[in-house]
């Protein structure tokens, strides 16, 4: 497909940014077809979290912001939307009531996805979201690399007796066999903890857990070319950003926030990092509008989505 024919956002030139479509970057709506290469998902569920609500709402409010975003990465030179068929599919039309049948909802509608081989780009909702995701891309992958930005492990058993939800996702996605452990890296985790084992679950078996205090004060850089040799060029690998792995100080309208995270430019540094790897997805989550009230925390996550547009295989610089 040439470039000319490739979806573009409405620029703020040609329409007012208070004004024109809602979707996500302005671009055109879509159903799930081949036609589309890369697909932008809203997924607002909120009743998998733990404490604060109000990320349904978060694909809505990070639509809005993302009118601000143009289509050309200053620094990196890519050009995401002159190299791939994008376009915002829309909303996964979950039940509101109902967390498992939420889940299996999830499960199904990436299944249609994947049928169409779209890459997903999904805006959250809580966490708990990723996990049917994984399910859907192993079906059509198999095991994959992951990368996991986040204040918290998210290795839970259970939390309330419940075995899926935003904390216990990364603990199944390791015992289905969903993910590779030793190709698992954790960053951003910190704050404080019910005992001194917290995050061990997960080294245990073989994921490099990389606190937020060994992040302060550097450049992530350095840290993503060891994670790209780790993660290698081939294995299909997802990427999966909680908005709380940054400091509330750059985005507080979330969920369950933790001082002392990371830095915005260093979010940017981590997603660019991936490119290289052969990344298949990605997902933003846990951006709750209700606590967003200079729309900082949407901006800031609008800002993100594009990166991961930009650190897909094939996405062009110049």
């Amino acid at each position: 497909m040439s470039e000319e024919k490739f979806n573009q956002p409405l620029g703020g030139n040609q329409m007012p940014r208070f004004s024109g479509p809602g979707t996500m970057f302005r671009l055109p709506s879509s159903e799930i077809t081949s036609d589309v290469e890369v697909g932008i998902i809203g997924v607002g569920l909120d009743i998998g979290a733990s404490n604060r609500s109000g990320t349904r709402f978060g694909p809505r409010a990070v639509r809005n912001e993302s009118v601000l975003v143009r289509p050309y990465g200053m620094y990196t030179k890519a050009a995401p939307f002159d190299s791939f068929q994008v376009a915002d599919l829309g909303d996964v039309a979950i039940n509101t009531f109902s967390l498992a049948d939420s889940i299996k909802i999830i499960e199904q509608h990436y299944d249609k996805v994947m049928a169409s081989n779209i890459k997903p780009i999904t805006v959250g909702g809580d966490h708990t979201i990723s996990l049917p995701i994984l399910r859907a891309l192993h079906k059509k992958h198999g095991k994959m690399a992951l990368v996991h930005v986040d204040a918290h492990a998210d290795i839970n058993d259970t939390m309330f007796g419940e075995k899926e939800c935003h904390g216990t996702i990364f603990r199944r996605a390791i015992e289905e066999g969903l993910v590779d452990p030793n190709k698992m890296i954790q960053i951003g985790q910190r704050a404080t903890g019910y005992s001194s084992a917290d995050f061990q679950w997960a080294i245990d078996r073989g994921v490099r857990v990389i606190q937020a205090e060994e992040c302060w004060f550097k450049s992530l850089t350095p840290l993503m070319a060891k994670v790209r040799k780790q993660i290698g060029d081939s294995m299909p690998s997802y990427l999966t950003f909680d908005i709380d792995g940054i400091d509330p100080a750059f985005a507080p309208g979330t969920g369950t926030p933790e001082p002392a995270g990371l830095t915005s430019s260093q979010a940017l540094e981590i997603i660019r990092g991936m490119y290289g790897t052969n990344l298949i997805g990605a997902d933003l989550v846990e951006v709750s509008p209700p606590y967003d009230s200079s729309g900082n925390t949407s901006l800031l996550a609008a800002n993100l989505i594009f990166e991961m547009l930009c650190s897909l295989p094939g996405c062009i610089r110049r």
